[in-house]
């Protein structure tokens, strides 16, 4: 069953229930402890007085009548004295008593144990009219027992007045409790209904709004996280529509290509030449299509966390080649300069697949982007603790203020050769992030770097080749 109110009341009644808990926890405590200590210090007052009075009673009985009124003015109590007749178990008969018009006693309970026992007993009793301290001192030559009966009236009665006063005080502290705890508990879900609010805008896609509380406890501090959240989110949520937009835009271009030849190709009488020269266009735009859908797909399993890479020994220095000879007849037909400098084995714990990926988007982005003439070199190289594939062009270079964003999705230099979809370097980095690596960009007029950095393999075998053939027991790229 919901309390009615929400956290507002169940924070008011939950410290009025502190407050109720700490005070009937001290109440508890110091009642009782004081009700007990009055009492054992009447008894103990009791005890001390009337065991030495007790023991000066002359052997006449016919005096005792008069003693036993010096007692009770002395002790200020009730001062009964009992014949213990000898049955089992004994009988008290009265044989004195101060207060003879009192209520009789024929049998109390604490001056039968003393005439049981023999010993000095001491007790609290009751009846209907008070509460009483009571000490029974045994005459054994006597055969008679001393009761001394002092009210607790007087005694308790400061007992009940701290009773009273701490009553009173908690439920004073109580009703202040349940005001400030329904205060602080008000301005506390004030800020909570805030929060609240500004969730349901962000969740309704309102990034625009900033939240903002001025407290620095932990729903301040949970406010500037949500803050930071809706700042992210709505950078996300412009970059999925970019995303989108980028992405509808790149696959509708090549599907009107494709279709405007193929309403060529149905409509038109072409030669052979001509429906040659369409057919190589189109298988150009099928490509690009091809490229374009995997390179989505890639990035949607990274983003999902998809997307799984192993870690096996490879050697970039074999990646080199194979990107080489992969891109010969690219560079020769776009006029470029090629290059692979010699070196030895670079041995990488990464996976084979994803690096020749990231390797042909470097030696690609190279290309498309460098004018005709252009020198381009793919090397392989040790650093302290990573391999490195690098990727150099002596073309113009990078803006620095562009240096950053070529890495993101979609992103062409301003200037540049708009060729490709604009995902290469953005899969790029998101793969070598996936092995434990990272992707680099220097730049600067007639150099530009970029460099694959993963992390190398101490544990591999040096290669040999004997006759051209691979000795070692390691893959090998082909």
């Amino acid at each position: 069953m919901s309390i009615p109110g929400g956290i507002r009341v169940r924070l008011a009644l939950g410290l009025v229930a502190i407050v109720a808990g700490a005070l009937g926890t001290a109440y508890l405590i110091v009642v009782p402890s004081l009700e007990q200590r009055l009492v054992d210090a009447r008894l103990n007052e009791l005890e001390a007085v009337g065991v030495e009075l007790a023991e000066g009673l002359p052997a006449d009985r016919l005096l005792w009548d008069e003693r036993i009124d010096e007692f009770a003015v002395r002790t200020n109590a009730r001062v009964i004295a009992f014949d213990v007749l000898p049955r089992t178990p004994p009988e008290l008969l009265v044989f004195a008593d101060s207060r003879r018009r009192g209520p009789p006693i024929d049998e109390d309970p604490v001056a039968l144990r003393a005439a049981i026992s023999g010993e000095v007993e001491r007790g609290r009793t009751a009846d209907s009219v008070d509460e009483y301290a009571e000490v029974a001192v045994p005459l054994s030559a006597n055969s008679a027992v001393v009761l001394y009966r002092a009210a607790l009236a007087d005694s308790l009665a400061t007992v009940r007045l701290v009773e009273r006063r701490l009553l009173l005080a908690t439920g004073f502290a109580l009703a202040l409790a349940l005001v400030l705890g329904l205060t602080a508990a008000g301005m506390l879900a004030n800020r909570l209904r805030r929060l609240e609010s500004a969730a349901e805008r962000i969740a309704g896609g309102d990034f625009d709004a900033p939240i903002v509380d001025h407290g620095d406890d932990e729903i301040g501090q949970l406010a500037t996280a949500f803050d930071r959240m809706r700042v992210q989110l709505a950078q996300l949520d412009t970059a999925r529509k970019e995303f989108v937009a980028n992405a509808s835009h790149e696959l509708r271009t090549p599907i009107f290509s494709l279709g405007g030849f193929l309403e060529l190709l149905a409509d038109e009488d072409l030669d052979d030449e001509t429906r040659r020269e369409f057919l190589q266009t189109m298988r150009g735009q099928v490509e690009r299509l091809t490229k374009l859908s995997t390179d989505l797909l890639d990035l949607s399993r990274v983003d999902a966390g998809q997307l799984r890479v192993t870690a096996e020994p490879v050697d970039l220095a074999e990646v080199v080649r194979a990107l080489a000879e992969e891109f010969e007849h690219v560079a020769v037909s776009s006029h470029h300069v090629l290059e692979t400098p010699p070196a030895d084995d670079v041995w990488a714990l990464a996976d084979e697949e994803r690096v020749l990926q990231i390797g042909r988007a470097l030696v690609m982005n190279a290309l498309v982007h460098t004018p005709g003439g252009s020198r381009i070199t793919i090397r392989a190289s040790r650093g302290p603790a990573t391999a490195e594939l690098a990727v150099e062009d002596d073309g113009p270079g990078i803006p620095p203020g562009q240096r950053e964003a070529v890495f993101e999705r979609f992103y062409r230099v301003e200037g540049g050769k708009a060729s490709g979809s604009g995902l290469g370097l953005a899969i790029a980095r998101e793969l070598a992030r996936l092995m434990d690596g990272s992707v680099r960009l220097e730049s600067a007029p007639g150099r530009t770097v970029v460099t694959l950095h993963v992390p190398a393999d101490d544990q591999a075998p040096p290669f040999s080749r004997e006759n051209g053939v691979d000795t070692s027991d390691r893959i090998r790229l082909p």
